[in-house]
């Protein structure tokens, strides 16, 4: 499944990947919460739903997250300069499940509501 949240910020890739650093979690998400820096690219993070190593790769645009231990391969992007929203950040997350209880989808969908709110937030200020 797959899931998107437009954000109407005005950024650049370098913006996304200076914002989206692991010491800086705090300004992206509510709903995440870095435990401990393993390295340059993975972090030990809780959640609400649970304690996962987050892997952060620079990718073309901005970046890609992703929970490793997460049963559902829950992965997003962060991104900009592209379409379908080239002047917008883009937020895209999938799951490898085409369906899931309303419980989980409601959490995804708060999850990327809060992710969108952060994001605002930062490139706004």
């Amino acid at each position: 499944m797959e899931f998107f949240r437009k954000v109407d910020v005005n950024t650049n890739e370098q913006g996304i990947k200076n914002t989206g650093q692991f010491k800086n979690l705090e300004r992206i998400s509510a709903q995440l919460f870095l435990l401990e820096t393993l390295n340059e690219h993975q972090a030990a993070i809780g959640s609400l739903w649970g304690e996962f190593t987050l892997t952060r790769q620079e990718i073309k645009g901005g970046l890609r997250f992703s929970l490793l231990e997460c049963p559902n391969a829950l992965a997003w992007t962060v991104t900009t300069g592209y379409e379908p929203a080239p002047d917008s950040v883009m937020v895209h997350l999938t799951i490898n499940r085409t369906e899931k209880d309303q419980e989980f989808l409601e959490e995804i969908k708060d999850f990327l509501d809060d992710h969108a709110k952060h994001l605002k937030k930062a490139f706004d200020s």
